[in-house]
């Protein structure tokens, strides 16, 4: 006997969305509208259209995708026609094999399923999503003028048709042209819509790879054409406003384009080189350094600890770490919780990121001789209460920062080490005087950002135990330990992990450290005074979110040095 399919409002009754009398009202306003149960439900205002949606998947054993935070795979959007796009309400996923993955919003509307099989002639597995997000994800990313696969196709397909050939290729390959400008604003749509932090453009030698960096990894897009390298560069040079006579140097610029109803800064680099300019977009995004400190993945103490630092009058906080390891972001974090109408907030930075209500910012231009130790010299006569410097560089803005912390000014900067003890060297062999490093520096603070296990699609495994052994940890920590890590699915693109976070090592200045300092001790002294303080190395703090299901231990030992511990 076949099994009975729950009813809608049973499901929904079950997971307690509704009650019962509701069900029944809904029930009684759909036989007297002629609608569905679902739809009495929202109309009323009884149920919320995703709960409604999600209810559905489970009545029909169906997923349910949604697309606040689903990646659609970029090569597959061209595989359903428009006009069925937009009358039917549905949506190519992505594609495994020879079936397609599409998202549709009624799982009783069969005769759009008959019409997709007939005129696309491959295996559909449907999926499930809300009638509101699906229109609204249509409208604003997948039909929009900037689809990056029907720019390309468009724009061959109007060389390849032409009669006079030359003259249209020429017309086409213009950085003016309606067809190179739909292909590099759809580049950019799509990089931002996918999470991306940096676009990458590169030259090679019979085509131009197109690189998105998404969660710190890079990801190849399809290749585009070798003939459409230069209309792109020149594009995007005109768009940043960079000479398009330079190729022999590398230069800058900066693009501000409108995305999905917001603004989006990105800052442009083009490097020459050997198959021509190579250009690299970081994508600037304000909501991730207004986040604020408790976004930035701070375990409970170390978060109480930087609280209480960034609070103190006076002294140098120092955030290290590679490039791309958040810096920026948690010193802006920091600034956000300090931004109050009694302080006075100055920032020197090369360049500004981002642009913050409340604060002055400097822009360092060492063309016209506007550098860091200027502009910090400056900075003193106009009575700020903090101080950000974007990077140590050099003695001159090293010395110039510890006076101003030794005058009564709160200073923030970044330094690239790999750890934080390092720092204290780091300055020392520069030139600063021991005496000054330790009366000046309050605290020194290294991270790193992993990527985070996908909640969609987190489940129980087990690492493999000599990676478990090169991170350090024992076998009697870990027996009663369930790790977990995400097996892939549509909502992280296949990779296990979506966003990501910090992991930190803070080492806060005390006497003994102080006193190792001006002795000139080694980093190891220095090192171990610290860990005795009770400073969390980085390892450990990623420990930490490994046995919190945060993220895994493959992660990890990608991101941080296990220096005393080797594979056997």
């Amino acid at each position: 006997m076949a099994k009975r399919r729950k009813r809608l409002g049973e499901i929904l009754v079950e997971w307690g969305v509704v009650t019962a009398k509701a069900v029944d009202e809904a029930l009684k306003h759909a036989q007297k509208e002629g609608i569905r149960i679902g739809e009495a439900l929202t109309g009323l205002g009884l149920a919320d259209e995703e709960d409604v949606t999600k209810a559905l998947a489970t009545q029909f054993d169906m997923e349910y995708v949604d697309l606040e935070r689903q990646t659609v795979v970029p090569g597959v959007l061209h595989e359903i026609p428009d006009e069925i796009v937009k009358r039917h309400l549905v949506l190519p996923l992505s594609r495994e094999g020879s079936k397609l993955k599409v998202i549709i919003t009624d799982p009783l509307d069969l005769e759009t399923l008959d019409i997709l099989r007939f005129r696309l002639s491959t295996e559909i597995e449907t999926v499930l999503a809300s009638k509101t997000r699906l229109r609204a994800f249509i409208d604003r990313f997948a039909r929009s003028d900037v689809s990056v696969d029907q720019a390309v196709h468009q724009l061959e397909q109007s060389i390849d048709t032409s009669v006079d050939i030359e003259k249209q290729e020429l017309s086409a390959m213009d950085p003016d042209s309606a067809p190179i400008i739909r292909l590099v604003t759809g580049l950019i749509t799509e990089a931002v819509n996918m999470r991306a932090s940096d676009i990458h453009v590169e030259p090679m030698a019979n085509r131009v790879r197109v690189r998105y960096r998404i969660d710190g990894v890079c990801r190849e897009r399809d290749n585009i054409p070798k003939r459409m390298q230069g209309p792109i560069i020149n594009r995007l040079k005109i768009m940043s406003g960079i000479d398009l006579a330079e190729k022999r140097v590398p230069t800058d610029g900066r693009i501000r384009m409108a995305i999905a109803a917001s603004q989006v800064d990105f800052r442009v680099s083009c490097l020459p080189g050997y198959h021509g300019e190579s250009v690299v977009l970081r994508i600037l995004r304000p909501e991730g350094a207004k986040r604020g400190v408790q976004s930035l993945g701070f375990e409970s103490d170390d978060n109480s600890r930087f609280q209480r630092i960034i609070k103190r009058p006076n002294g140098i906080f120092l955030v290290t770490g590679p490039t791309g390891s958040g810096k920026t972001t948690t010193l802006y974090a920091a600034l956000s919780e300090l931004n109050r109408p009694d302080k006075k907030i100055i920032t020197a930075e090369d360049p500004v990121e981002y642009n913050f209500t409340g604060i002055n910012q400097c822009q360092v231009n060492d063309q016209i001789e506007l550098t860091f130790a200027r502009i910090l010299r400056a900075m003193l006569r106009q009575a700020p209460n903090i101080i950000l410097v974007g990077e140590i560089r050099d003695l001159v803005v090293a010395e110039v920062a510890i006076q101003a912390a030794l005058t009564g000014h709160l200073v923030f900067s970044t330094l690239h080490t790999n750890d934080a003890p390092s720092a204290i060297t780091r300055l020392i062999d520069m030139g600063v005087k021991p005496f000054l490093v330790a009366s000046s520096i309050q605290a020194v603070m290294a991270q790193r950002l992993v990527r985070l296990v996908c909640e969609d699609c987190k489940e129980p495994y087990q690492p493999d135990p000599k990676t478990l052994k090169v991170l350090g940890f024992k076998t009697e920590e870990i027996k009663n330990i369930t790790f977990q890590h995400g097996k892939g699915c549509n909502t992280c693109g296949g990779t296990g992990y979506r966003g990501r976070k910090g992991i930190f090592e803070m080492m806060e200045m005390n006497h003994a450290i102080a006193e190792l300092c001006m002795g000139h001790a080694a980093l190891g002294d220095i090192r171990r005074a610290a860990r005795a303080a009770g400073m969390r190395t980085l390892l450990e703090d990623g420990r930490r979110k490994i046995i919190n299901s945060i993220t895994t231990a493959e992660e990890l030992i990608t991101i941080t040095q296990a220096a005393e511990l080797v594979m056997d």
